[in-house]
């Protein structure tokens, strides 16, 4: 059994997807990081970064409890748990790169974009900048490679595509431009076949049970970004 530990944004969202692909049995356990529920000392000792998603595989290796944090080191150990979408053995060099591009480049660079044009303070035009060129960067990194692919890597779903499609899913946010597709019409293409998926479709029921806040108040801000109030 997985115990999913989720809140309704792009890395956890890419977790709901994998689970429904492996059809792994799995326990959603609702995190709602507005209320700052991810500090708390119990969910820090499965995540000491105190960020979702994680999991906690009650049937690790030898039978033993195993937490994992971090959404792309979740996806490769379901992937390497179950033997699915990994890909094949002659793609593991582009496998690796691509999945590296996803995990430090498109993420990151979309979070912080989303961060500095929707909710930091006005007035930072440098973080802004920074940060939404190089997400528009990374999406062009990324459109210029999926020229006639029908896959990031290789020939078959793999988890870089489940990765990517977890933040590719708000890229008219990300880049704060409702038209953004017309500039990534290879992307667009990836992003509508994978989205079609029937795990892509029933990942986005994942945690609708539960009331999550969604009010980015006061009390969110200092919830979600404790350092800036230090």
């Amino acid at each position: 059994m997985i115990r999913f530990y989720f809140h309704p944004t792009p890395n956890p969202q890419k977790i709901s997807m994998m689970l429904e692909a492996t059809g792994l049995d799995y326990e959603v356990v609702p995190v709602d990081s507005r209320k700052g529920e991810q500090h708390d000392p119990k969910f820090r000792l499965i995540n000491p970064n105190g960020k979702l998603p994680a999991i906690v595989d009650t049937d690790g290796p030898g039978g033993k409890e195993v937490r994992v944090f971090d959404s792309n080191a979740i996806l490769l150990y379901l992937a390497e748990k179950t033997g699915k979408f990994l890909g094949k053995a002659e793609d593991r060099g582009e496998f690796l790169s691509w999945l590296m591009f996803v995990a430090t480049g498109i993420g990151p660079y979309s979070g912080q974009a989303v961060h500095f044009q929707h909710v930091a303070p006005e007035g930072n035009d440098y973080g802004k900048r920074r940060y939404s060129n190089e997400a528009a960067r990374h999406y062009q990194v990324l459109e210029d490679h999926m020229e006639g692919r029908d896959f990031i890597v290789g020939d078959e779903l793999t988890i870089v595509d489940i990765s990517a499609w977890g933040w590719i899913d708000k890229a008219p946010f990300v880049h704060k431009n409702p038209d953004v597709w017309d500039k990534y019409p290879n992307i667009k293409r990836w992003f509508d076949a994978v989205n079609a998926l029937p795990a892509a479709v029933s990942a986005r029921n994942v945690g609708k049970d539960h009331t999550f806040k969604t009010e980015m108040d006061e009390d969110a801000k200092r919830a979600m970004f404790p350092s800036n109030y230090a």
